[in-house]
């Protein structure tokens, strides 16, 4: 099997080559910034993070880490989206430990019906309560959602990085998102 030059690099890494993450990095930004930009969108209006802020917060902390859990393309930007999410997360616990509430909008889910796109309005530290509610349940699910909804990923990548049929992955997309609107009221 031929592997791209993202897997490749992300192997070289693995294995302990330093220059890895130079040569990684201009391959994955275009990527990374397309993936900022989707989840930024689900922000709240005249949030103070840009998505290129968010891109590098989150290669801060990949590039941090010792044993990056990617083996390939698609993994890597799955654990690049959960990163994110956990630059949004502790931004949003930031803000609202300054202004108890902190202006958080309303939450709708019913954008996710149909897709994956964030959802505008919607409250990140909600949303996290309640998928960390989901995995405390079922872990499965949860990743789902999150390679899903933050990731992009569509159903075969799922599947394929879940090592469960598409079937399976959709099933649990459903359930999951059914879940999330009665968790988050909407």
């Amino acid at each position: 099997m031929v592997q791209g030059p993202i897997t490749q690099l992300l192997r070289r890494r693995a294995a302990g080559d330093p220059a890895a993450d130079a040569a990684l990095a201009p391959l994955v930004y275009e990527a990374l910034h397309a993936l900022a930009e989707r989840q930024m969108r689900g922000e709240r209006a005249g949030h103070s993070l840009t998505p290129t802020a968010l891109i590098h917060e989150a290669w801060l902390r990949l590039a941090g880490e010792q044993a990056l859990e990617a083996a390939d393309r698609a993994q890597f930007y799955a654990l690049a989206a959960r990163r994110m999410r956990q630059v949004l997360i502790d931004h949003a616990r930031r803000r609202d430990a300054d202004k108890r509430g902190g202006g958080a909008g309303a939450l709708s889910l019913a954008a996710l019906a149909d897709a994956a796109t964030p959802v505008d309005g919607i409250d990140a530290l909600a949303l996290e309560q309640a998928l960390q509610q989901l995995e405390s349940m079922d872990e499965r699910k949860a990743r789902v959602v999150e390679l899903r909804y933050f990731a992009g990923l569509e159903m075969g990548e799922i599947a394929e990085l879940l090592g469960v049929s598409r079937m399976t992955a959709h099933r649990d997309w459903e359930v999951a998102r059914s879940f999330l609107r009665v968790q988050l009221g909407g």
